[in-house]
């Protein structure tokens, strides 16, 4: 009998204490603690003096009278948003032009250019941006050269340090998402409309403008938000074409802000503070969009098979038109980084450099102290990160799509939160959250896990509840009946059937991880460089052949993982979706 009791009772102890609910409880409280605390710090700190050994902080309305107070400022706030506008503009006409080629015409080779369009998106910004400069400099610029020999002249034909020169830097390095946007929303859509108009007598130019563009408006609007988002954001152009010539943005403003002496940490938060609102203006808008844009629905249940627009000659026009793009994007950004890595100084294409060309600079790269360190720090927080949000998130989907827990749509949001974070804004508040927590993580690598973990969740949630969706709850209850308890359920039969959703952005947060620059240059310290910081630092130490010859083997790099990364998701991922 005292047997039987003591059976009963660790049963129902074991069954008040379930595993289910300190799982739940902590992937909840992380989300909560990543979501909401950094912002809170970061609000907070806006208010405060700068604290020092002599003098502690005090609360004041300083900061944003500072901030605010000023014409410059208001010329801050211009020069933002002019640059953001601009710079998302020529990402959405590039892109959204070469998705209209690529899926609506007959332009030949498609698939191939196609891939080509990919391939920028494994250039990093500082390199993609470094590169220009090598290319557009009013100095050495290599187009300006070649531009002055050819007309015998002394004019300057591109300036990448201008407003001017770091919109187009920005948009152009932006384009690839874009025409990936818009490729989705021309590939989705019922192309009869189309058809009809050009059975009706009806022009290229006349259908695009007033059949096919006003049916893709939703997307339309949906990608220019994401592009202003993500430019007015952008810190690598900023910073390396703007402040050398005096023009700050937000993300550079914060910059130079944390890098005074004193450090003006408030001042910093005070501009971070409106720089998070524009980006949660423009996120909300984009969401709102998402939810009204039935009645622009061309997709019935009707099968259709597009009939591709006959551009006649033009098609040939359309493939030059490709090459320019691929030329300016890959090609010349690419060639200019090997030829930099190949001099022992840098110099401009010639036939006395051409017989000075050395392997020099890789030699010193790869004896450089930092740069074992420095791919250890990247993979390192690049799996760590990638791991734990796909674990941590595979739970908060669970618990927002297949539960009818109260209150599941505010943890939904809550987990999208740092979405609307800038990364230098998210980098700010983490450094001024962990400055005054006694955790000890403040200038340790675990600082900057945590920031990545914070800024990437947001992706982590978007695949994960793609695959959640799929998953009925049929197989749960099932497995219930069979006496299976809600852990082995998550770990044997939830986990397997996410994994196409696990598996795609796993691989995707570890790509953009191991690029990540804005959030890093606020927390890393010396012995925690990654990468991306390396880089940065080679520039900012005049070193631009071994950071040309560390650009081209990191691109290179980068080029053999995505390529492992298709195949792993063909092999475990997209077969079994």
């Amino acid at each position: 009998m005292a047997t039987a009791t003591t059976t009963i009772t660790t049963t129902s102890v074991d069954a008040r204490f379930d595993t289910k609910w300190l799982v739940i409880a902590a992937c909840v409280a992380l989300t909560l603690y990543l979501g909401i605390v950094p912002l809170a710090f970061l609000v907070w700190q806006s208010f405060f003096t700068p604290q020092s050994a002599a003098k502690a902080a005090q609360f004041t309305f300083g900061n944003y009278q500072e901030a605010y107070g000023s014409s410059d400022t208001w010329l801050l706030f211009w020069n933002s948003l002019k640059f953001a506008t601009g710079a998302s503009l020529i990402a959405f006409a590039l892109g959204t032009t070469l998705a209209w080629m690529n899926e609506r015409t007959n332009t030949p080779a498609k698939q191939l250019f196609f891939a080509l369009s990919i391939v920028p998106l494994i250039i990093p910004g500082i390199l993609f941006t470094v590169a220009w400069i090598l290319l557009g400099s009013p100095k050495i610029g290599l187009i300006n050269l070649a531009l002055q020999k050819v007309f015998d002249t002394d004019a300057v034909f591109i300036n990448v340090y201008s407003l001017g020169g770091m919109i187009w830097v920005d948009g152009l390095h932006y384009s690839p998402m874009a025409f990936l946007l818009m490729t989705a929303a021309f590939r989705a859509m019922d192309p009869a409309l189309e058809e009809s108009a050009v059975m009706s007598g009806a022009s290229v130019l006349e259908v695009v403008s007033r059949i096919t563009l006003p049916l893709v408006w939703p997307a339309i609007f949906a990608t220019l938000l994401i592009l202003f988002v993500r430019a007015i954001e952008s810190f690598e152009v900023p910073a390396l074409l703007g402040l050398p010539v005096g023009i700050q943005v937000f993300t550079s403003a914060i910059y130079q802000a944390v890098h005074r002496y004193p450090s003006q940490v408030g001042l910093a938060s005070a501009y971070a503070v409106t720089l998070l609102i524009i980006t949660s203006v423009g996120v909300y808008f984009q969401s709102r969009l998402s939810t009204r844009g039935s009645k622009y629905a061309t997709m019935t249940g009707k099968g259709f098979r597009p009939r591709l627009i006959d551009l006649g000659p033009w098609r040939y026009v359309a493939i030059a038109i490709f090459l320019a793009y691929f030329l300016l994007i890959v090609v010349l950004p690419l060639a200019v980084l090997v030829w930099s890595s190949l001099q022992k100084f840098y110099a401009v294409p010639s036939m006395e450099a051409l017989s000075r060309l050395t392997l020099e600079p890789y030699r010193t790269i790869l004896d450089h102290p930092s740069l074992m360190r420095s791919v250890w720090n990247s993979l390192l927080l690049a799996i760590g990160s990638a791991t734990l949000i796909m674990l941590v998130t595979s739970v908060i989907c669970w618990i927002v799509v297949k539960t009818r827990l109260p209150g599941r749509w505010i943890l939904d949001n809550i987990a999208s939160l740092p979405m609307v974070y800038p990364g230098i804004v998210l980098g700010l508040a983490i450094m001024i959250l962990y400055l005054y927590l006694p955790l000890g993580v403040y200038g340790t690598i675990w600082i900057m896990l945590i920031a990545y973990v914070t800024r990437f969740m947001p992706y982590g949630l978007r695949y994960n509840t793609t695959s959640m969706l799929q998953i009925h709850k049929e197989l749960e209850e099932s497995a219930a009946m069979s006496g299976a308890s809600w852990t082995i359920t998550f770990r044997r039969i939830i986990l397997p059937l996410l994994k196409p959703g696990l598996v795609a952005g796993w691989i995707y947060i570890v790509i953009v991880s191991i690029r990540e620059l804005s959030t890093s240059i606020l927390l890393y310290s010396p012995g925690n460089e990654v990468m991306s910081i390396l880089i940065w630092e080679l520039w900012e130490n005049g070193q631009y052949v071994e950071l040309s010859a560390l650009g081209v083997m990191f691109i290179f790099a980068l080029f053999v993982l995505v390529m492992v990364a298709q195949w792993v998701g063909r092999r475990f991922g997209i077969r079994e979706a």
